[in-house]
């Protein structure tokens, strides 16, 4: 992820957007970020560190002239529509979506409220905007091109080991980014003579079963 192109988005979203604060004891001129995220903050705290110096460098300082709403989806990706209307409850001047699930999720809740989305496929394909030229609505954010690469990765692990035969490939079927990945292997996987053997996985107990088969 560019995190300068991201902070730079929210950022000028937050100053262009001056809602008043959330529900919580805030001085009523402190505009409210939400941070919407599809897994959990222990799995994400280098990210977070990144993202709240990333706001530093901008003039943004949580706690002392803006304030974050977060809210984590703990990978049960069902929650996120729920997750993101509360934002929009309690008007966040913006809400930072990471992935596309999130992404999704936040302008299905709000078409006025700025979104800033960080995915890592192409958002005109996923319906996140109209173009990548003119964005239009109320989306805009960077795409950091992991599903492009997908099949990239592939081919280079059949350069690393020339004799694979058979590539186990752990997708989350909640994670409309998957379905992408999915396509882009199995195309791959014809070119490079490679057998793929998809395991869904959603919870920690499936990822555990998808290692054990």
């Amino acid at each position: 992820m560019r995190r300068r192109e991201f902070i730079s988005l929210l950022g000028g979203a937050t100053a262009a957007w001056p809602f008043p604060a959330s529900a919580q004891q805030q001085p009523a001129t402190m505009p409210v970020i939400g941070f919407l995220h599809p897994t959990s903050p222990d799995a994400n705290a280098d990210r977070l560190r990144a993202f709240r110096q990333g706001l530093r460098e901008t003039g943004h300082v949580e706690g002392e002239n803006v304030a974050i709403e977060y809210r984590w989806a703990d990978g049960e990706f069902a929650r996120l529509p729920e997750l993101a209307a509360d934002l929009v409850r309690r008007r966040v001047a913006v809400i930072a979506a990471i992935g596309p699930p999130a992404a999704l999720a936040a302008k299905a809740a709000s078409q006025t409220i700025p979104i800033v989305f960080a995915v890592p496929e192409d958002p005109v394909k996923l319906d996140l905007v109209a173009s990548l030229a003119r964005p239009g609505g109320n989306a805009t954010g960077i795409n950091f091109f992991q599903a492009e690469v997908t099949a990239k990765r592939l081919g280079l692990l059949r350069e690393l080991v020339p004799a694979v035969a058979r590539v186990a490939v752990l997708v989350n079927p909640a994670n409309i980014a998957s379905s992408a990945a999915r396509r882009d292997l199995e195309l791959a996987a014809r070119t490079l003579d490679v057998q793929i053997q998809f395991y869904d996985a959603r919870t920690n107990r499936e990822i555990d079963a998808a290692y054990a088969a």
